[in-house]
């Protein structure tokens, strides 16, 4: 027969591990962020660097948008439009898969 001590302390210490991995399932509050479409892109944000997330975010929801002169010129823009196509690519809805809901 095991110990009674380690044993208990074996499962309060599981039961602890196992509940600190539960979360409320709600998003946290970033204050003074940036979210476009409901998505959080983080502080402090240049101006172009936004718009670059939001041309690139509005690209991968299906309408393409991209102001090339600031692409190719502008690094803050550049690198905010592809992490705005990258993070909002699941904000995508083909047209099939609308029809196949009804």
């Amino acid at each position: 027969m095991f110990p009674r001590k380690p044993v208990s302390l074996l499962v309060i210490s599981g039961t602890l591990f196992y509940l600190t991995g539960c979360g409320h399932g709600k998003e946290p509050v970033y204050q003074n962020g940036y979210y476009h479409s409901g998505v959080y892109f983080g502080k402090n944000l240049p101006t172009n660097y936004q718009q670059g997330i939001a041309d690139g975010c509005t690209t991968s929801k299906g309408t393409y948008t991209k102001s090339h002169t600031l692409f190719n010129n502008d690094q803050n823009y550049n690198n905010g439009w592809f992490l705005g196509r990258n993070r909002c690519k699941h904000l995508l809805i083909v047209e099939d898969e609308k029809n196949e809901e009804k």
